[in-house]
Formats: C-alpha cells, sequence, structure tokens
C-alpha cells in the first residue's frame, strides 16, 4: 500500500500544468449556404449586390505568412524546431535575422539560431492547459477521499 502512496505522489510531483502548444492561425470557413448567397449575389448584376460584393474581404486568400520575429518576442517561454532537433528555450532578444535566446533551465548558455533556420509553423508557446489542470484536481480530491475512507477502516 504504501508503495502505491510513494508511486502516486511521485506522479503529482511529474506534473504540470503547462504545456507547450502550437498555436494555429485562424482560416476563415465557408458555409455552403454563404457560397449559394454568393453564387445568388454574384449571378445578380445590379448596383446594390455589386457594392456589397465588392466590399467584402476575398475569402478565398491564401493565410498571410507566418512572421516568426513576432511570434518569437522576448521573455516568452517557447519550443522551437531548428534543423530537426527540438530546443525549449526563453526568448532574449532578436539582433538583426538572428535569434539569441537560452534554454529553459540553464540561464548561463546563451543559443542563437538564424531565422531560417527555425520552423515557423513548429512554433510552440507555453500554455496553462485547464483540462490538465481539472483532471489533477480531480484525482487529488478522489486520493484525499480514499485516504479519509482508509483511515476510518
Amino acid at each position: 500500500m504504501q508503495k502505491n502512496i510513494y508511486l502516486l505522489i511521485l506522479l503529482f510531483s511529474l506534473v504540470s500544468c503547462y504545456t507547450y502548444q502550437v498555436k494555429k492561425p485562424a482560416t476563415p470557413t465557408i458555409d455552403s449556404k454563404q457560397e449559394s448567397k454568393k453564387g445568388v449575389a454574384l449571378s445578380n448584376n445590379t448596383p446594390a449586390t455589386k457594392n456589397t460584393t465588392a466590399g467584402s474581404p476575398n475569402l478565398n486568400s491564401q493565410p498571410a505568412p507566418i512572421n516568426i520575429q513576432e511570434k518569437l518576442s522576448p521573455n516568452k517561454n517557447v519550443r522551437i524546431d531548428v534543423d530537426g532537433r527540438t530546443y525549449k528555450v526563453i526568448v532574449d532578444k532578436w539582433e538583426s535575422d538572428s535569434l539569441v535566446a537560452h534554454p529553459v533551465h540553464n540561464p548561463k548558455k546563451i543559443l542563437k539560431f538564424h531565422k531560417n533556420q527555425i520552423n515557423a509553423e513548429r512554433i510552440a508557446e507555453k500554455r496553462f492547459s485547464q483540462p490538465i489542470a481539472d483532471i489533477i484536481t480531480v484525482v487529488a480530491y478522489a486520493s484525499i477521499g480514499v485516504g479519509i475512507w482508509a483511515l476510518l477502516q
């Protein structure tokens, strides 16, 4: 029984509510109703419909290119993929086209990466994960309940 308790304590000490998550760019979605309305609007050649369709943004355009320097601003805790290797770093600054950062648990070591080496699609920011926190809370309450039940028996 004590081995199980020690195992649970060890597992709880290793679990973190913070995870590295890749921020996905917002892509506009088009419903089939909107497409049919757009087709009807394009088939009508009245001046009123021309003005409304001319003012609408182009929904079929390609997403804007990812700006690495905006994503990797100073003092951010991120996980980046550089030439096939993954690094968990804290961004210090940008020196022209080079990122200056240090590993998360080693502030004395300085790492420099050129912006062309960094995979912009795999930049993950460290964020608080509410579902993991909820799971940890439920498990903690359940283990407290089991502990009280075991003491009363």
